[in-house]
């Protein structure tokens, strides 16, 4: 098993060159199986862990993250990042806690928002930037890459231009990487890539830009967020449908067994 310091030392490096797909796995199960098809990184999900508690997103509190993220981290030999939301504070001092908890729990890498689910809005950006530079301070404290997050496009505020400005101040407080889900317009990506002037992760969404596509206009990082946990959540579904009507699951639906082996095998 690689040292924490080596992964995070492995994960600064991905993001200097090149794309790359960090997917991000719900469980330990599912980290095993994509870091055994070869992925380099892996991410937590914040809607995907609450889906294995029988939540929604946003409902996890910090300790129940940090578990999460010491047995994600010590099961697989590749860097993982932390969806970790807002951090779990409200107050400076706080975002920082979390950032060094995280640490010590593994991460190579962790993430804060600027949404606000308490006051349902974006938070104002003096806020958010203080936020920011908080987390950034830890994180380069204890080697850990920060993401900055710009929620705008998940909430409705559709305004590219607030989102770079956004993005731009994030990364003048201290973030190393910037990420705004829900753009999907390949030009309005390409914008962000080239006016932020630092890695920038993108959320491949299905039937948007592929991975090829977006290297070409220069992200650095592309993830899948919950996707894998609902595609997952559907097969059990699908499955479960069909034995209530026929009787019978289709065998297509299952892993490989060579697969879960070799994934499952210490």
């Amino acid at each position: 098993m690689k040292s924490i310091d080596d992964r995070r030392a492995r994960f600064r490096a991905l993001h200097q060159s090149g794309t790359f797909v960090m997917p991000n796995p719900y469980d330990i199960g599912s980290a095993r199986l994509l870091a055994a098809l070869g992925f380099e990184a892996l991410a937590t999900t914040s809607a995907g862990h609450a889906g294995t508690l029988g939540r929604l997103d946003m409902q996890v509190s910090r300790d129940e993250l940090l578990q999460h993220v010491a047995a994600m981290t010590a099961s697989v030999d590749v860097p993982f990042n932390a969806d970790s939301e807002r951090l779990f504070s409200e107050d400076l001092a706080g975002v920082a806690q979390s950032v060094v908890a995280l640490a010590e729990a593994g991460a190579a890498g962790c993430s804060i928002e600027d949404w606000n689910p308490a006051t349902n809005a974006i938070d104002g950006v003096d806020i958010a930037v203080a936020r920011v530079q908080a987390a950034a301070d830890a994180a380069a404290a204890h080697g850990v890459l920060l993401t900055a997050r710009c929620e705008n496009h998940l909430h409705g505020v559709n305004n590219l231009d607030d989102t770079i400005r956004r993005l731009c101040a994030y990364r003048d407080a201290g973030a190393s990487a910037v990420y705004a889900p829900g753009l999907v317009e390949l030009d309005q990506i390409e914008r962000v890539v080239t006016t932020v002037g630092v890695p920038v992760n993108v959320l491949l969404w299905p039937g948007g830009p592929t991975v090829a596509q977006l290297a070409s206009v220069g992200v650095r990082r592309v993830s899948v967020g919950g996707t894998l946990a609902r595609i997952a959540h559907g097969a059990v579904v699908q499955a479960a449908q069909q034995l209530l009507a026929e009787g019978a699951i289709d065998p297509a639906l299952m892993v490989d067994g060579a697969l879960l082996r070799r994934a499952f095998t210490d």
